[in-house]
């Protein structure tokens, strides 16, 4: 996180350098028009079927939702049309200020200025903390009131505390917006309160809080467990207390139940201005899939309508599931050989898949149902795979093999352990292989061969052979006897 900061500072101050230079851009302001349904469009929803939807079939004039780990786009209704966002800004206001504060800092007083407590009354009944010049509140609180209870005169204080002025830190979000690709953004306030120069697209909004819920510390502020929120006492007010007003997070009562309650939203923001209309943008997580939702000119019912639809349609197309869960489909199988001859199994041997540590069991794949057909089929092609001995018996139960290596959307390695899942005994008087003479030659530390009477034989024979030869070639050339017999001795003669 620290090292992302300091990206994003110099990128800021590189983009702050040439900002006076660019157009200034512009907008056109839209009249205020009743979203309505095409009537021409006779496909009817039906929620039975969740992946058969339309963009004729929303409310809302813009729509898109992401999937948050790649950030692909699933279904989009013209999504790259410049919307009002209304508080929705509020999203790049506070990543912005979490990613400038370090997280011990958070607790931090804060002391609102005059000009950041008059939030100019643009709007009827505009939502605030009612702060005075001179209290004094933690920039915490100021985060979690501001997202939570859409607080505008929190935004400003925030705006001022981070940027040191409104308009320092307002152009801090608009480079930030360049930064991650936001090319049709332009924010004029923290707030969201109504300028004809203040804009987005659906797109652009759907970007902003991917890198938002990529923050832990944000994605803890709009948790539907943060609602409600106390704010503790300050110098100037008595402790209060702050509720969201999404209608995801509402699960109802017996008495009086919220149709548009879903189970899995885990945030983010609502938005209006009459020039804006209702606004949304969610996020949601179902078995390990989180998918990210705008909606942008929508009607007060309606937004939360097609939110919903939205956010079934992207979890019909994605699913999410362990390396593990992908190798059980097609398990690998070996035939060991020199197996026991009562082996039932004739030596074949599955290999189980199990995680090699805390990382790898915790791994998640984020795809397409599609890719994950591919992936079942074509497993041997995806992951790298190593054995670390032969396939000879013994093999004993729980017995490593080898090992999977799976690399991740990230480009993150993984490693799992394919291990044996049941004993393998050997052949009875199977004979050695030349490895196995090799290696117990080796493992004798005597460097001599032990003695046995085969040794003794093999000393002994060549011996004995080599002596008989030499005897018999002794006889043949020094043993024969000379022709005419044998000379008669002389006899010894004396002078008489």
């Amino acid at each position: 996180m620290r090292r992302f900061r300091a990206v994003l500072l110099l990128l800021i101050l590189l983009f702050h350098a040439g900002s006076a230079f660019a157009a200034k851009p512009t907008a056109t302001p839209l009249p205020y028009i009743t979203p309505t349904l095409d009537p021409n469009f006779a496909i009817e929803y039906d929620p039975k079927t969740p992946e058969k939807l339309y963009p004729e079939q929303l409310w809302s004039w813009s729509a898109i939702v992401i999937e948050a780990e790649t950030g692909n786009v699933i279904f989009e209704k013209d999504a790259d049309a410049v919307r009002y966002p209304a508080s929705t800004t509020k999203i790049m206001t506070a990543l912005l200020a979490l990613i400038m504060t370090p997280e011990d800092q958070l607790n931090q007083t804060v002391v609102c200025s005059e000009r950041a407590v008059a939030v100019t009354e643009q709007e009827e009944n505009v939502t605030s903390l009612k702060l005075q010049a001179g209290e004094e509140i933690s920039l915490r609180d100021l985060l979690y009131a501001t997202m939570i209870y859409s607080a505008n005169d929190g935004a400003n204080v925030i705006a001022e505390a981070v940027g040191g002025s409104i308009e320092h830190f307002v152009d801090m979000m608009n480079e930030t917006a360049l930064t991650f690709g936001c090319t049709s953004t332009h924010f004029t306030n923290p707030h969201g309160l109504h300028d004809d120069w203040h804009y987005t697209t659906a797109r652009d909004l759907a970007i902003i809080t991917r890198y938002a819920m990529q923050n832990e510390i944000f994605r803890d502020i709009v948790s539907p467990k943060s609602s409600p929120y106390q704010i503790p006492k300050t110098n100037m007010h008595r402790a209060r207390s702050v509720t969201s007003t999404n209608e995801l997070y509402l699960p109802g009562t017996a008495e009086k139940p919220n149709r548009y309650y879903y189970p899995d939203a885990i945030g983010v923001k609502t938005g209006y201005t009459t020039s804006s209309q209702y606004c949304f943008v969610g996020s949601a997580e179902r078995d390990g899939v989180r998918l990210i939702s705008v909606v942008m000119y929508a009607g007060d019912n309606s937004r939360w309508r097609d939110t919903i639809l939205l956010l079934n349609y992207g979890f019909s197309q994605y699913t999410s599931f362990n390396p593990v869960e992908l190798y059980n489909e097609n398990p690998i199988e070996l035939q060991i050989s020199g197996y026991s001859l009562s082996d039932a199994d004739n030596g074949r041997l599955s290999l189980s898949c199990l995680p090699a540590d805390e990382e790898a069991s915790q791994a998640r794949i984020i795809t397409t149902y599609s890719d994950k057909e591919y992936q079942e089929k074509h497993l041997r092609e995806i992951v790298l795979i190593d054995y670390q001995r032969d396939f000879s018996a013994p093999v004993q139960a729980g017995e490593t093999m080898g090992t999977m290596t799976y690399l991740l959307d990230s480009g993150e390695p993984v490693t799992y352990n394919l291990v044996a899942n049941r004993s393998i005994a050997k052949r009875e008087n199977v004979p050695r292989s030349i490895d196995a003479i090799y290696q117990q030659s080796d493992d004798d530390p005597n460097p001599l061969p032990p003695f046995s009477f085969e040794m003794l034989l093999l000393i002994l024979l060549p011996l004995g052979a080599a002596i008989g030869l030499y005897i018999l070639l002794y006889k043949l050339l020094f043993g024969r006897k000379k022709k005419g017999g044998k000379s008669p001795s002389v006899k010894q003669r004396y002078l008489r």
